[in-house]
């Protein structure tokens, strides 16, 4: 075997995606918002004038793709490394090389460091000098916000650019390009693939091109061939081989996908609030963690609108504590179904906001003297107990004053018209309370 068939078959050994990865702008797939004609970026690239970026996005949507543009478009020197497994020592070494190449040959270095985010801040300060000294112009590659995962220091030398979900028209395309091509596809195995299937793989890989060349390239390995030693990939092959979509989020989406949740739970939409509280469990969320969060909306949003919403949001953590996962997802949807359609009230949060600004900010809060504990007081305390009403003694109900002088006009909690609440009112007014 020569090493012409050594690369060859070594090129041959790569997954579908690699082999298919695009080599120049003309051939990247999708971000038009960043790449189109005449963008920042693509003048930049092309001039050779790309300054330190970070490129932010969900998985299998061509930042590391980019980047590996970028190297081939530029005179520099390229550097890639992995923040999972470089140390300090390597970025060291990566910036002194960086140093010899202007020194010596006026020649910049690029350094494409993937998974970014995971860089501490000892690495990160290792490296900041030279991105600010312009020894170095940084390319970082990350699935995790930036603004909140990575060092403020090397996130403001740099322009961020968000990459987004690449689109079912895109994904389509790019499986139908693989299948046609015959130098880095699958276009020498007389492959014929069923357009549903096509579309069933970009359907459910939900933006991840990634994961859709993988899908595509194990339909076909796994198809057997006809007598004519043609390979037909249907529907149910391509269900076979991408059963679910990638339903993993990074920690920015996945408090995204929280805050919907919450929000869904707000605006009454049990459908929306059901989507998103499955969503959160299939993409590996502990279920309880859905649970808290609608006992707290069931007091937050409904309140005493219908404080039957609080028992039952209340039970059915308790049944997921005791019954487990799968079985407690039941009373937890009903839970959620019953939280987002009783009556809303926000009336129990504001009160105790605005008790809690009182209690930390006023100061003359001497508490009547009929309230205070006259077990152990003397003749003077036992005097003032006298004056206090016993509710009970006037059919359960009495004005009098409970606040501390200071606060004796205060209004915490105020009704509204809606669900228990408005029956809140009616007693209020047929005990004849003032407030």
């Amino acid at each position: 075997m020569d090493l012409f068939d050594f690369n060859r078959n070594e090129e041959t050994a790569k997954p579908l995606a690699e082999r298919m990865r695009a080599n120049s702008l003309d051939e990247f797939i999708g971000q038009k918002h960043i790449v189109a004609e005449g963008s920042l970026l693509r003048r930049a690239i092309a001039t050779d004038r790309l300054g330190s970026c970070i490129f932010w996005g969900p998985p299998g949507c061509g930042k590391t793709t980019l980047a590996n543009i970028i190297a081939l478009r530029t005179n520099g020197e390229f550097i890639k490394l992995n923040a999972v497994n470089a140390g300090v020592a390597d970025v060291k070494k990566a910036v002194e090389t960086a140093r010899e190449n202007l020194k010596l040959f006026n020649k910049r270095t690029y350094l494409l460091l993937d998974e970014c985010h995971r860089f501490n801040k000892t690495q990160s300060d290792s490296l900041l000098p030279a991105i600010e000294q312009g020894t170095i112009v940084f390319i970082g590659s990350t699935t995790e916000n930036p603004y909140a995962a990575m060092t403020p220091a090397i996130v403001s030398r740099c322009r961020v650019f968000e990459f987004k979900h690449l689109t079912d028209e895109d994904i389509i395309g790019a499986l139908k390009a693989a299948l046609k091509s015959r130098h880095k596809g699958l276009g020498k195995q007389n492959i014929q693939a069923d357009e549903d299937a096509i579309e069933h793989i970009a359907r459910t890989a939900a933006g991840d091109l990634r994961s859709a060349y993988n899908a595509l390239e194990l339909a076909a390995l796994t198809s057997d061939p006809d007598g004519e030693g043609r390979v037909h990939i249907t529907l149910a092959d391509a269900e076979q081989s991408i059963q679910r979509k990638a339903l993993s989020y990074n920690q920015d989406t996945y408090y995204d996908f929280l805050s919907a949740f919450c929000k869904s739970l707000r605006g009454s939409d049990a459908n929306a609030a059901l989507y998103y509280a499955m969503r959160l469990i299939e993409g590996g969320c502990d279920p309880m963690t859905v649970a808290r969060r609608l006992v707290v909306h069931s007091a937050e949003d409904v309140g005493m609108a219908d404080p039957r919403a609080l028992q039952i949001a209340t039970s059915a953590m308790y049944a997921l504590e005791k019954i487990g996962y799968p079985e407690a997802m039941i009373p937890l949807s009903e839970a959620i179904i019953y939280v987002c359609e009783a009556e809303k009230s926000n009336s129990v949060v504001n009160a105790m906001y605005a008790a809690k600004a009182d209690a930390r900010e006023v100061r003359d809060d001497d508490i009547p003297p009929y309230l205070k504990d006259n077990s152990y007081g003397g003749k003077e305390d036992k005097a003032n107990s006298l004056n206090y009403k016993y509710p009970h003694n006037y059919g359960g109900y009495v004005e009098q004053q409970y606040l501390p002088d200071s606060l004796k006009d205060k209004v915490y909690y105020i009704p509204n018209d809606r669900g228990y609440e408005k029956e809140v009112a009616e007693i209020r007014q047929r005990k004849g309370k003032k407030r």
